[in-house]
């Protein structure tokens, strides 16, 4: 086979632009204006959408923007 002309398309997915960069909960917790531990255990609860990688938490900013929405609606 030759990759040469056009890759696998599972690296193709990869390096697709629509991919959502994470960031960590200083980031996130900064966002919500909330303290970051918060953060954290409103993860563990499932309150809030995050990604725990170890023990480093990882928050997509579209996720934490749609609570933010939700709470100025209300």
């Amino acid at each position: 086979m030759d990759f040469a002309k056009k890759p696998p398309a599972r690296v193709s997915a990869i390096s697709d632009s629509r991919i959502e960069p994470l960031i960590d909960t200083e980031e996130a917790a900064a966002l919500l204006r909330i303290h970051p531990k918060t953060l954290q255990r409103m993860a563990r609860r499932g309150e809030v959408r995050g990604y725990q990688l170890g023990k480093l938490w990882r928050f997509r900013a579209s996720d934490l923007v749609k609570i933010i929405s939700v709470e100025v609606a209300s």
